[in-house]
């Protein structure tokens, strides 16, 4: 399993804010913000101060899906 981000960004899209205000205004270091953009793990503390930001849930800005299998 493997996290997903494209529900935040396009939550983002909707309220007219960016990557940049979005980081501001929850507090997150440019490396979390970069982690995000790579769809890599970051600590939940991460995901409940971007949640309090733009007043939402968890499951609004993150998908949990399956991996691919590699096939050769």
């Amino acid at each position: 399993m493997t996290v997903n981000y494209n529900k935040l960004w396009k939550k983002l899209i909707d309220l007219e804010m960016s990557r940049t205000e979005m980081r501001l205004k929850a507090g997150i270091s440019t490396k979390q913000l970069a982690k995000l953009g790579k769809n890599e793990n970051v600590n939940t503390e991460i995901l409940v101060k971007i949640c309090e930001a733009l007043g939402c849930n968890i499951d609004e800005i993150m998908d949990i899906v399956e991996q691919k299998e590699d096939t050769v």
